[in-house]
């Protein structure tokens, strides 16, 4: 389809560090977006060298104080009337691309789509637990914006109620997530992302429940690994919903240790984060997965 026949779309991607991911992300979306923009976190390795070798990158860069805020950011520097907004770590297939570019040609007037996405890891793709949903990424400037709780965000569409939120029409094709390199990786975005909403959970005031913390954990595997139907990923659906349930448990223990010893923040979390101020961000706990990052 000629870029020219439908309404211009700007893709955008934050990133820190992401020198092994960020070429693969680019050429995904590089050939039928009119713009990409990339927004750094001042990053030590070749992210920039490598996402401005692309002539369609526009990069900039801004201190990190947030998933959200800094993606919300980044869709703010687009000049395309849509937006197609990705993950570093996170491709779109040939036959998202395709039809992506098809939607927006189609339904110039609609708010936006929902598109599947499915996460590699464990050496397969993992269809159940959970872990292959869909959300908004394409969407009309305007009409969407990042909100949930830091790490684990999603877009949510204006005027929509809270019932509505993931629901209206996909298209076919996959945004392809490969979200860690390995076990080990998981176990290291774990222990970042617990930090992350145990500090954000604590500066809002949010009280430790112990009955919360063990409850929590036991449902949190029974929800992936028999509701969401994660055995039928075999072993890998196993660790998964285990790894699901010690994450639970971590950001409780890691309130508890805040609220308990005084201490200021975890050890992980980075000290230029800051905690946005709870009505200044649209917050949907119960619908964001916070297993697979």
């Amino acid at each position: 389809m000629n870029p020219t026949e439908r309404p211009r779309i700007s893709a955008t991607i934050i990133t820190y560090n992401e020198e092994r991911q960020i070429e693969r992300c680019i050429q995904s979306v590089h050939d039928w977006c009119d713009e990409v923009i990339v927004l750094d976190s001042h990053s030590k390795d070749r992210t920039k060298e490598l996402a401005t070798a692309f002539p369609k990158v526009k990069f900039a860069a801004h201190d990190f104080d947030g998933h959200i805020q800094q993606k919300n950011r980044a869709i703010d520097m687009a000049a395309g009337p849509w937006i197609f907004s990705l993950d570093a770590d996170e491709e779109a297939s040939p036959e998202l691309a395709q039809n992506a570019a098809r939607f927006v040609a189609e339904n110039p007037e609609a708010q936006g789509v929902r598109i599947w996405r499915t996460t590699w890891h464990l050496g397969r793709f993992i269809r159940h637990g959970g872990w292959r949903h869909a959300r908004y990424r394409l969407f009309r400037k305007g009409e969407g914006v990042w909100g949930g709780e830091n790490p684990h965000d999603q877009i949510f569409l204006k005027d929509r109620p809270h019932w509505q939120r993931n629901r209206g029409p996909t298209i076919s094709g996959d945004l392809i997530h490969y979200s860690f390199r390995d076990l080990s990786h998981q176990v290291d975005t774990i222990n970042k992302f617990s930090s992350i909403i145990a500090f954000t959970r604590s500066e809002r005031g949010t009280r430790f429940s112990l009955f919360k913390m063990i409850y929590k954990s036991m449902s949190k595997f029974t929800e992936l690994y028999i509701v969401k139907a994660g055995f039928l990923d075999g072993m890998a659906g196993l660790i998964i919903a285990v790894s699901s349930a010690y994450a639970t448990f971590l950001r409780w223990a890691k309130l508890y240790e805040l609220k308990r010893t005084g201490l200021e923040r975890p050890s992980n979390v980075r000290p230029d984060y800051r905690v946005p101020d709870a009505k200044s961000q649209a917050k949907d706990t119960s619908t964001t997965n916070t297993e697979a990052p």
